[in-house]
């Protein structure tokens, strides 16, 4: 989370993938730096357990949500603030 927002405040459009268990920690991460309404894709946890084909097509999923986030994004007005 943190290097997906420095990223973005460097104007460079940035994703952060989190597991289930850590959307908790992701929102309160994104509103210590500042971008609390920081957009990011979620994916089941654990992904240790997970196979190789499970995990495939969480990343695949992931893929196309993130492209989605960036794509529809307004994060860039926000950070332009945070500059």
């Amino acid at each position: 989370m943190h290097d997906s927002i420095k990223s973005e405040q460097l104007g460079i459009p940035s994703i952060s993938i989190m597991t289930s268990k850590f959307v908790s920690a992701a929102e309160m991460m994104s509103r210590a730096l500042g971008a609390e309404e920081y957009p990011f894709v979620i994916i089941n946890h654990p992904i240790s357990s997970a196979s190789k084909d499970e995990l495939k097509i969480q990343a695949s999923i992931a893929l196309k949500e993130g492209v989605n986030l960036i794509l529809r994004s307004k994060r860039k007005l926000i950070f332009q603030v945070l500059l």
